[in-house]
Order: C-alpha cells, then sequence, then structure tokens
C-alpha cells in the first residue's frame, strides 16, 4: 500500500494564495489565448521545457532541467550517476537527440550516459511513449529532443556583435560557475556563437547537513556554431560541442560510499559534431528538405581497484527527410543511418575489446486533414538492423513499425485525441565496461514496443486542462540479469501504464499550474527496482508538480515551483522487500534586470525546507538486507541559496 507523508506546505498555500490575489488586483481580466488550431503541429505530443525557465531556476544538470516535468524522472548524487526516466523506463530506451544528433551506447551501466550543458539549451522536448515513424529507430519508450541556442536567438535586431557574461554562486558544496559566449553577425547572412563555461564545487550536504561524499565535480564546456543562410532558401548550421566532467567517484557512482564502493579518480568526456542543412523551397509545396549529420564519441575513464580502465561509445550517422504538402497531406518521409562502435580496455592496450553495430531506416509519415474538425496521422518506418559482438556472433534483425493517430476538434476549446504507435529494435551494441564480463545469448531476439494513448486538450481564454491515460509494452525486452550467468538476454515484456493531468491558469502577470502523474512499471508482473532492471526501469511513486509565477513589473519575476512524490511501502525485489520514502520539495526564484538588457540577477533557494530525501530515480535502499549494506542511493542536497550575475554587453 502506498502513502503520502507530506501535505502541500502553508508556504504553499500562501504563496498561491498571495499570487492570486496580487494577479486580481492587477488584471481582473485573464490573457486571452487563441483557441488551438488543427495542423500536422497539432499531433506532436511533445512537452517542452524552455530556456527562460531554466535560466530563472539556475538548472545546472540533467535532473534540474526535468524537475518541472512530472513523466520524467533523474536520478541524483553526482552528476555522473544520473540517469533519466521516462514513464518509469530508462533512457536506455529512448531516443535523445542533440540537434539531431543520436546519442546513444552506454560506457558504464553504472552511470548516466546523457550529459548536457543547460545554459546552451533553447528548448528540451520529451515525446512519451514509443515514437512515430520520424522519431527515429528503436525509440521504444519515446524521445528527448535538446535544441540549442543559435546566434539570432542572443543578438538583437541590427546588431552585429555581442558577449552574455555570467557568473553564479551555489551555498550547498561552495560551488561557482562561469561562463562567457561571444556571438556576432559576419555579414548579413552569416553568424557564429561561441560558449564556454567552468563549474566548480565540493561535495554537497544533505538535508541532515551531512556531506554526500562523491558528489565534488569539475565541469568544463566549449561549444562552437556557425549559421549561414545560402539564400532566401538554403540555410547551414555547424556546430561543435565538447564537456568534461571529472572528480571522485564511488567505483559504482549510482550506489553510496562505502567500504565496498570506495572513491576512485573517474572522467566522463563527450563530444558532437553535427551539420544540420535545411532547404525550404518558397515556391514549391514539394520540398522542405532536412539532412542531419554527426559524430559523437563518449569517454568514461576510471582509476579504479583493477587499475586504469576506459570505455568508449562512438557513433556516426545521418538523418535525411523531406516533407511534401499536397492538397490535405502533409507527408514527411526520408531516411537515417547510424554505426555505432563500443570500446573497452586498459590505458595503453592497443587489442582493445569492442563490438559494432548499425542501422538503417526508411520511413514515411502523413499528417491528413480530413477535415476543418478532424486530423488523422499515419506512418509506418522500416528498420535493419545489424550487430557483430565481441564472440565473433552476428544479428540480424528487421521489421515494420506502423502508427496512427486521430484528433478530433469538438468544440473551438476542446479536443480530443487517441492514437497507437510500434517501434522495434534488434540487438545494440553493448555497456562498454560489461564486454569482457558478460556476452549475448545467441538465440537474442529484438524487441518491440507498442504504445496506446487517449486524451484531451481544452483550452479557453487563459485556462488550460489536459489530460491522457497511456500503456506501453515492449516485447522481448534485453538486458543482463543480476543473476548469473552474465548474459544479455531476452528476460521478459516490460509493461508500463499510467495517467497524466495537467492545468494552468495565465493571467497578465500571473500563471499558476499543477500537474499529477501515476505510473505502474513491471516486468512480467513484478514492479521494477533500479537495482535488478538496470538499464530497463524503476518504480517511482505519484508525483505532483506545481508552479507559480508572478511578473512584479517589468524588470522584476518571481516564481515558486514544487515537486512531490508519494512514498512506496513496499517494493519487492529477488533479495528482499523494499521501500521508497516519499518527500515534497519547495524551490524559489527571483529574477531581477537591473539595467534593462544589460545586467541581470537571479536569485534561486533550492529546496527550501531542506528536506532530507532519496529520488525515486535513485537505487532503492537495500542496506537492511544482510549482503547488500553498498547498495543504496545518494540523498539529495539540502537547502541551497544560489546567486547569479548576467551582464549582456
Amino acid at each position: 500500500m502506498s502513502h503520502c507523508p507530506y501535505r502541500l506546505s502553508l508556504l504553499g498555500a500562501v504563496t498561491f494564495g498571495g499570487l492570486l490575489a496580487a494577479a486580481q488586483a492587477h488584471s481582473a481580466q485573464p490573457l486571452e489565448l487563441n483557441a488551438q488550431e488543427i495542423t500536422a503541429a497539432a499531433l506532436d505530443r511533445s512537452e517542452s521545457v524552455e530556456a527562460e525557465q531554466l535560466e530563472r531556476y539556475q538548472a545546472s544538470d540533467l535532473q534540474e532541467v526535468f524537475e518541472s516535468n512530472p513523466e520524467v524522472s533523474v536520478a541524483g548524487g553526482s552528476t555522473a550517476a544520473q540517469k533519466l526516466y521516462l514513464r518509469g523506463l530508462e533512457d536506455t530506451l529512448l531516443n535523445i537527440t542533440i540537434d539531431g544528433a543520436s546519442q546513444p551506447g552506454q560506457t558504464f551501466h553504472h552511470t548516466g550516459r546523457i550529459s548536457i550543458e543547460p545554459e546552451l539549451l533553447k528548448r528540451a522536448e520529451v515525446q512519451a511513449g514509443t515514437g512515430d515513424a520520424t522519431a527515429g529507430p528503436g525509440a521504444l519508450g519515446g524521445a528527448v529532443r535538446f535544441v540549442t541556442k543559435d546566434p539570432d536567438d542572443l543578438l538583437r535586431e541590427g546588431e552585429q556583435l555581442g558577449a552574455l557574461l555570467k557568473t553564479g554562486y551555489f551555498s550547498n558544496g561552495e560551488g561557482y560557475k562561469t561562463s562567457a559566449s561571444v556571438f556576432g553577425r559576419f555579414s548579413e547572412n552569416w553568424s557564429a556563437l561561441a560558449m564556454t563555461s567552468y563549474q566548480d564545487q565540493n561535495d554537497y550536504e544533505d538535508g541532515n547537513n551531512d556531506d554526500v561524499l562523491g558528489t565534488a565535480s569539475r565541469q568544463k564546456f566549449g561549444y562552437a556554431k556557425l549559421v549561414g543562410k545560402l539564400n532566401e532558401e538554403q540555410t547551414l548550421r555547424l556546430s561543435y560541442e565538447r564537456r568534461l566532467d571529472e572528480g571522485e567517484r564511488p567505483q559504482r557512482p549510482q550506489w553510496g560510499v562505502t567500504p565496498r564502493n570506495p572513491l576512485y579518480p573517474l572522467q566522463t568526456e563527450r563530444e558532437t559534431w553535427t551539420a544540420n542543412y535545411a532547404w525550404q523551397a518558397l515556391d514549391n509545396d514539394l520540398l522542405d528538405l532536412e539532412l542531419t549529420a554527426y559524430h559523437t564519441t563518449n569517454e568514461l575513464e576510471q582509476d579504479g581497484r583493477f587499475g586504469l580502465y576506459f570505455g568508449d561509445t562512438r557513433s556516426t550517422g545521418y538523418d535525411l527527410r523531406n516533407t511534401s504538402r499536397i492538397g490535405t497531406h502533409t507527408v514527411t518521409y526520408g531516411t537515417d543511418y547510424r554505426d555505432d562502435r563500443t570500446t573497452l580496455g586498459p590505458e595503453g592496450d592497443r587489442e582493445l575489446d569492442h563490438e559494432d553495430g548499425e542501422v538503417i531506416g526508411f520511413y514515411v509519415q502523413d499528417a491528413y486533414q480530413i477535415t476543418s474538425q478532424l486530423l488523422l496521422s499515419a506512418g509506418l518506418r522500416y528498420d535493419r538492423y545489424k550487430l557483430d559482438d565481441r564472440a565473433k556472433q552476428s544479428f540480424r534483425e528487421d521489421g515494420v513499425s506502423p502508427n496512427l493517430s486521430l484528433r478530433y476538434q469538438l468544440t473551438p476549446e476542446l479536443a480530443v485525441f487517441a492514437g497507437h504507435s510500434q517501434a522495434l529494435r534488434g540487438p545494440q551494441v553493448r555497456d562498454a565496461f560489461k564486454l569482457d564480463v558478460a556476452g549475448n545469448d545467441p538465440d537474442l531476439k529484438a524487441e518491440k514496443a507498442r504504445t496506446e494513448e487517449v486524451g484531451f486538450d481544452y483550452r479557453d481564454g487563459g485556462l488550460e486542462l489536459s489530460a491522457k491515460a497511456y500503456v506501453t509494452r515492449i516485447k522481448d525486452a534485453i538486458a543482463d540479469p543480476v543473476e548469473p550467468p552474465a548474459l544479455y538476454q531476452n528476460i521478459g515484456d516490460l509493461k508500463t501504464k499510467g495517467l497524466l493531468l495537467q492545468t494552468a491558469y495565465h493571467w497578465q502577470q500571473v500563471s499558476l499550474g499543477v500537474s499529477y502523474h501515476r505510473n505502474d512499471a513491471r516486468l512480467d508482473g513484478d514492479r521494477l527496482n533500479v537495482y535488478e532492471h538496470n538499464g530497463l526501469g524503476t518504480s517511482l511513486g505519484d508525483t505532483w508538480t506545481t508552479f507559480a509565477d508572478y511578473r512584479v513589473s517589468d524588470s522584476l519575476t518571481l516564481g515558486w515551483q514544487g515537486r512531490f512524490v508519494r512514498g512506496i511501502d513496499s517494493l519487492d525485489t529477488s533479495a528482499g522487500d523494499v521501500s521508497k520514502a516519499g518527500y515534497g520539495v519547495h524551490d524559489l526564484s527571483a529574477e531581477w534586470q537591473a539595467l534593462p538588457e544589460q545586467l541581470t540577477f537571479t536569485l534561486t533557494l533550492k529546496n527550501l525546507l531542506d528536506k532530507q530525501y532519496v529520488d525515486h530515480a535513485s537505487n532503492e535502499d537495500f542496506r537492511h538486507i544482510p549482503g547488500y549494506e553498498a547498495v543504496y542511493g545518494s540523498f539529495e542536497p539540502g537547502r541551497e541559496l544560489r546567486l547569479g550575475l548576467a551582464w549582456r554587453i
């Protein structure tokens, strides 16, 4: 039986009440929003996190990018341990891209595999559930798309050159972060952006004022982008990104520090090259071409008990697509390809363990405007997978993945929708650190996913209300079980189902909102947990997220956001019964433009009530079970004050 160990705090009630009163005092009329039109874009079920929100709360890592999204949970502890879960499924089951560049592969199953610099983001889009034909190969549980800023996002109209200098202080861990961005136009058609940042912090303290060992880090980031308008129809974007994170981490960063899990130096580095080309014909509805080509490497190096080892994943690929508008049809069709290699070995060893995989896909997706009220979307993709593993085994899998969805506008304010989608994923390159300890079952089969989803959207003036119910099934899920033998195999069928409710109201100066997500994720009927189902998913308590934004004046904005998670009393595992305590966390923010468009001060208070808690995406606490004293996740940071200064030159 689950329980909720918290109530919405008095502070939250006062904040909501005060902001509501302020809103009514400033404006008796709600902000009018146009009713949503039924277009091809209306069928995109993505949720988006925007740059303004990340800046206001001074997001510094992957967890803080998604803390306002109730469908997404990110493990805590050090940045190296952060894993993303969408509707209870781990990010290994998702397609992750940065400006279209795929981020597959895994260097170490006890670390996260996704790294991003929040200051660089223009937005982060989350498409939950099995993707449509354009979502890429193997989007079993969904897709996450990070979109970075262009020079034009920072340059003002008529401006040729600009710079943005930022510095920030974190009280918890006595850390600081600095960044510098320079952007400009070489000519009317060519512009560029360069950015660098550095972050340094000590081990943070939890809600009990105890140091959480292994969370200190140094992060370096560099980015450059060149954008050229070749003519009125064609645009070219070239970008390079490098991110480095280093510090003393537990041997298994996903777990806390114990004598059985001591600290060792660990370094992770990601490097991505991307080229985006777009050709949108002005007088030809049949031509809207996009090409993305990329090369990504992820490296992890640990100087541990067995000496200096490193894991490396490398991916090179492209996505070529065109969109044609033919009468009431908007058809997107194309092909994508990815070549992967995973490598493991001690430093200096030329005979390294490695394996290679590739996937090529062809797809078509049609948005058909049947009537002014009814929109149908249907698509199909074909994927062919190939894997040559370390044991000289070869795997070949292919298949088709259809999808179908409908959206009907019942009234100008109310729309209902329903959808079905499928995806196939063949055997892929494995976790690098398991190359020399685990093999592949010779009878390994492709994973097959399907998602059904129904819901509605309602918008009337400043009021927004939506709901959706979903179920995703993944047949023949691939994993290396905790129990021997160490072998990647089809271990069973995953099923995740849930309900999402969201509402918000917008006035001229104030916006208020609350979301609720309930999820149940199981493997062959047993609830998932991080320890046993590493690489698959975990169980998450019912989650509420809330927000309140108040624009006091043109120069001052105040905000509050909360995240509240219901506890899980009993979670049965092969080792014994474990539980997950519930928690509620409040964050406050204030942004003051001291000099409009020049000098901005930001104050953020994280975990206002100094709550002691472990995020449900982190490893469960097994320490009460004999023999599992090292298996537990780290506590989250306690109260933290962040001060930020941004100077726009």
